[in-house]
């Protein structure tokens, strides 16, 4: 097991590293809307989506690949009704083939952030 970790993306704020690479796959941890240079949340909920994707392709980058090699994403959402919005975005990060998805309402996340999405990569 091989941790990973940028300072491209927010450092970690407890007792997890930013991914964790095991064989071929690299499993990233949750990511909000955090600024990486001040770590405060972004505002507005789309500027927050696009935080965190960019967060994810940081990570994703310092283990050596990119949203096109994500074979799954979890959405993790305090409003679902906020969830087309996040389509939104992520039609902007991500090309067919999509990965695998899934959405979960929660009744809060960290920080106060309103959205916060994890992935797996699978590296060849």
């Amino acid at each position: 097991m091989t941790p990973i970790a940028t300072s491209e993306a927010p450092a970690a704020i407890g007792t997890y590293s930013q991914a964790v690479r095991a064989g071929d796959t690299v499993y990233l941890s949750g990511q909000i809307p955090l600024d990486p240079k001040t770590m405060q949340l972004v505002e507005g909920f789309e500027n927050q989506v696009k935080q965190v994707f960019e967060n994810l392709k940081a990570v994703c980058k310092a283990a050596g690949g990119d949203f096109g090699k994500v074979v799954r994403v979890t959405v993790y959402l305090t409003d679902l009704a906020n969830f087309a919005k996040v389509n939104e975005v992520m039609a902007t990060y991500f090309s067919q083939p999509y990965p695998a998805r899934a959405a979960i309402g929660v009744a809060s996340l960290p920080r106060g952030a309103a959205v916060e999405i994890d992935a797996i990569m699978h590296l060849e």
